[in-house]
């Protein structure tokens, strides 16, 4: 096995299972390098808490950048999360050419909302920016809101393969290489995730728990991410990331005082065995 290295880019929520709260213990599990780089802080994420704390990190970006160049250090992979801001993007692109080797991967979870809204501080030019991030990446990760407002298609709740294929041609138009489009569901008791890679279509389906949960969008971006970086093709990453998504739900799904997030610490062993079946 290749020891791989990772740079995780998006914020730190310290309460809530979300962004680098569970990207850098999902990625570790896997058994890859996890580096960050926190885009910002918050004492709590935003889904539910008031009166948070934060703390922007963007101008931190570049001097880390520097010292990293000085170093001499370089990433396998890039996988970018939660952005606060126009000028991050804009950093976080310089840091990809500057700390990229040959082989190294760019993987964006192009987070801007869910349910049909954009997230709260975002707007149609913070859009428009994260639309250049996909240009330059290999594989992102949207929802359906997400990939409707990338693409300026209307966001539906109710939809057929038509409707997903169209969205598909638009992200790839836009530049996007390979996509990993998670929540696609065409029958209400299952859901599923599409992987649409050289023109091909994939889908994995799986039951579907009718529970919001804060974080899990976090938390199959960041599974995939580490199994694509052991070697899993873009549709194996795929389905290890939506079947551990899914057993973090059911981990959950007794408690109701846990309404914040996911256990997704106790489902970790259920990862790692789920990854050495590969034998990678």
């Amino acid at each position: 096995m290749s020891y791989k290295r990772i740079l995780t880019i998006q914020d730190i929520s310290c309460v809530g299972q979300c962004s680098l709260t569970v990207a850098l213990p999902i990625i570790s599990a896997l058994g890859v390098e996890t580096a960050v780089l926190p885009s910002a802080v918050l004492s709590t994420h935003t889904g539910g808490f008031s009166g948070y704390t934060f703390r922007d990190l963007t101008e931190d970006m570049p001097s880390i950048s520097d010292h990293w160049l000085k170093e001499g250090i370089t990433f396998d992979a890039f996988y970018t999360g939660y952005l606060g801001s126009i000028k991050q993007i804009e950093y976080i692109q310089e840091i990809m050419r500057r700390h990229a080797s040959e082989k190294t991967i760019r993987i964006v979870d192009p987070v801007l909302g869910d349910n049909g809204s954009l997230y709260k501080g975002f707007n149609n030019d913070f859009v428009e920016a994260m639309k250049r991030l996909i240009a330059s990446s290999d594989v992102i990760l949207p929802n359906i809101t997400e990939a409707s407002m990338l693409t300026g298609k209307e966001y539906k709740e109710s939809y057929d393969r038509s409707y997903i294929d169209s969205l598909l041609k638009e992200l790839q138009a836009i530049g996007a290489k390979t996509i990993v489009m998670t929540g696609v569901s065409y029958k209400p008791e299952t859901t599923g995730v599409v992987v649409f890679e050289n023109n091909k279509y994939n889908y994995y389906e799986h039951k579907r728990i009718p529970k919001l949960c804060h974080g899990t969008g976090d938390i199959i971006a960041s599974a995939f991410t580490g199994a694509i970086s052991r070697g899993l093709s873009a549709f194996d990453a795929a389905k290890l990331a939506a079947d551990y998504t899914l057993k973090t739900i059911e981990y959950t799904l007794d408690d109701s005082d846990h309404w914040y997030g996911v256990k997704f610490e106790l489902a970790i062993p259920y990862l790692v065995e789920l990854i050495a079946k590969y034998n990678i």
